[in-house]
């Protein structure tokens, strides 16, 4: 019992400790060496590195185990080992991927001409190193601490704070760097935020079909057997009508879209169809064919 216990915590650390390696580097490889910046937290650090030449991992850690300690109360004690163990694995991840830069081991990406491309590469991999660490319950500490203490404190919402916060550091980089690095640097921020939302919610896109006929039945039975999906009726009643009728309810895949339409309309053309995207689709008897 105990050793399925540790397993399950495992398989939360380990994609916590890669997503924060992914973004370590990301940070260190694409957005320091052609002088990019970054929100929240990690945008202080970037800013003392460009204004001080201050090591990323240590302006991470003395700025973040402040605040964590002043969060723990309010991150709850499941949330606060998590973010401890953000916390601690980025600065780890930063401290050895700066030593390999410094041996020569990794050789930045630098560009004169091409910051698109530097851009573009950052967002992939900072989305992609925080897709992973939120998909599984983790935070890189900073920001996220900082906004549930003033959301405390002050009744300011989450997403005020954050944006407040990523406003003011962006901001205040105009003395460190050219405008022109702060535009290409909201690329990267653009990207990497569509990169989270697409690991977060799942790769695999569905779309569900909500279906309102007076062929119900007939229409669920031949998606059963001709499609082999799941259906769900839903009892409803027509408020101008008065009758009592079935919503179906359908979830497919990409693929399927034009075969489920078409077995509706050939059933009931006046049938009223509503499709909705679906990001992640879990549960017995669903697959992608």
């Amino acid at each position: 019992m105990r050793s399925s216990k540790w397993l399950g915590q495992l398989q939360l650390i380990i994609p916590i400790m890669f997503g924060t390696a992914i973004y370590a580097f990301g940070l260190l490889y694409f957005i320091i060496p052609n002088e990019l910046m970054e929100g929240g937290v990690t945008g202080i650090t970037v800013l003392l590195n460009y204004a001080f030449n201050i090591a990323p991992s240590i302006s991470t850690m003395v700025i973040n185990i402040p605040l964590f300690l002043l969060g723990m109360k309010i991150l709850g004690k499941r949330q606060s080992i998590y973010t401890g163990l953000g916390i601690a694995s980025l600065t780890l991840f930063l401290w050895l991927f700066e030593l390999l830069i410094d041996k020569g081991w990794i050789l930045p990406f630098r560009t004169e001409h091409d910051y698109i491309l530097a851009s573009l590469y950052a967002g992939v991999t900072l989305g992609a190193g925080l897709g992973i660490v939120f998909r599984f319950g983790g935070t890189t500490g900073g920001s996220d601490i900082i906004a549930r203490i003033v959301n405390r404190k002050f009744g300011f919402s989450m997403g005020q704070v954050i944006l407040s916060l990523d406003i003011l550091i962006i901001g205040l980089s105009l003395f460190f760097i050219p405008l022109e690095r702060i535009l290409y640097t909201l690329v990267a921020v653009f990207i990497a935020s569509k990169v989270i939302d697409f690991i977060q919610e799942g790769a695999y896109a569905a779309r569900a079909f909500t279906i309102i006929s007076d062929q119900a039945e007939k229409i669920a039975d031949r998606i059963t057997v001709d499609m082999e999906r799941g259906v769900t009726l839903i009892p409803a009643i027509g408020v101008y009508s008065k009758k009592a009728k079935h919503i179906i309810y359908c979830v497919v895949s990409r693929q399927e879209i034009r075969r489920l339409s078409e077995i509706v309309k050939s059933i009931d053309p006046q049938a009223f169809m509503i499709i909705n995207d679906v990001n992640d689709v879990h549960g017995e008897g669903f697959k992608e064919e």
